[in-house]
C-alpha cells in the first residue's frame, strides 16, 4: 500500500534544503566582491547570503545602495550563467530519494525558491528531479519583481492549483526564517530543516524542525496522522 501524507502537496525551498550550492556561491561572491572593492565573505558568513534575495543581501551585508546592488546582482548572475548554474552544486544526502518517494506516493510537489527560476529549473533538470515536480517556481530574473518569499509561495500555490492540485493542506520545507515568515503569511506550515545555512533561532515559528531526512520522511509520510 502506498504511503499517505497529512499534506495535500509539498513545497520545497531549494538552496540549503535540496541543494548545497555553497561552494559555487562563495566563489562567485568572492569574485564579485573583489570586482566592487568589497570584503569577500568567509564560508561561515554564507549564512548571511544564502536564503534571502541576493539584491537585498548586497545591501544588507556590505552596505550597497539599491543601484549598486543592481549592478552587483547583474555581475554575480553573469558569473553564474557562465558556470551553467549547476557547477559545484550537490544534493543533500537522501533528499532526492525522498522527493522520489513522495511522487511515488502520489503527493504533488513543487519548488518555492528565492533563487531565480531559470537557475532552479536548471538544477532540477541537472539532478533529474524535474520529473517529480508538478511546478517549478522561483524568483524572477531581476530578483525584484518576484522575490519576497511570501509572494513566491503564493505563486507556487497558484501554479499547483492551476495544474489541478489540491492545495488545501500544503506544507513548505525550508531552512531559513524567510521560509517560516513567508509560510505564515499564507497559513502554510513549515517544516524546518537544520542541515542548511541558518541560525538555530530561525526555526522559531515552524511547525516542526528536523535534523535529517529520516525525520523529515516521518512527518511527510505518516499514514493518517496529522502534524501537531
Amino acid at each position: 500500500m502506498p504511503d499517505r501524507s497529512p499534506f495535500s502537496c509539498v513545497l520545497w525551498d531549494v538552496d540549503g534544503t535540496i541543494v548545497d550550492a555553497s561552494v559555487g556561491i562563495l566563489r562567485r561572491l568572492t569574485i564579485t566582491m573583489e570586482h566592487f572593492s568589497k570584503p569577500a565573505p568567509t564560508r561561515a558568513e554564507l549564512v548571511h547570503w544564502i536564503g534571502p534575495p541576493m539584491h537585498d543581501s548586497f545591501q544588507d551585508n556590505v552596505g550597497m545602495s539599491a543601484e549598486e546592488a543592481d549592478e552587483a546582482v547583474t555581475f554575480y548572475r553573469t558569473l553564474g550563467k557562465a558556470d551553467g548554474y549547476t557547477k559545484d552544486a550537490q544534493l543533500y544526502p537522501g533528499v532526492a530519494e525522498l522527493i522520489s518517494e513522495l511522487a511515488a506516493s502520489g503527493i504533488p510537489q513543487g519548488t518555492a525558491s528565492s533563487k531565480p527560476e531559470v537557475q532552479v529549473a536548471a538544477l532540477m533538470d541537472h539532478f533529474d528531479l524535474a520529473q517529480y515536480l508538478t511546478s517549478i517556481t522561483g524568483a524572477t530574473s531581476d530578483e525584484r519583481t518576484l522575490s519576497a518569499k511570501s509572494d513566491i509561495i503564493a505563486e507556487a500555490l497558484r501554479r499547483l492549483s492551476a495544474s489541478g492540485v489540491d492545495t488545501s493542506r500544503p506544507v513548505l520545507i525550508g531552512d531559513r526564517h524567510h521560509d517560516v515568515e513567508g509560510g505564515a503569511e499564507h497559513g502554510v506550515p513549515v517544516i524546518f530543516v537544520r542541515w542548511g545555512f541558518s541560525w538555530p533561532h530561525e526555526s522559531e515559528g515552524a511547525q516542526a524542525a528536523v535534523d535529517n531526512v529520516d525525520q523529515l520522511r516521518d512527518l511527510l509520510l505518516v499514514g493518517d496522522t496529522t502534524l501537531d
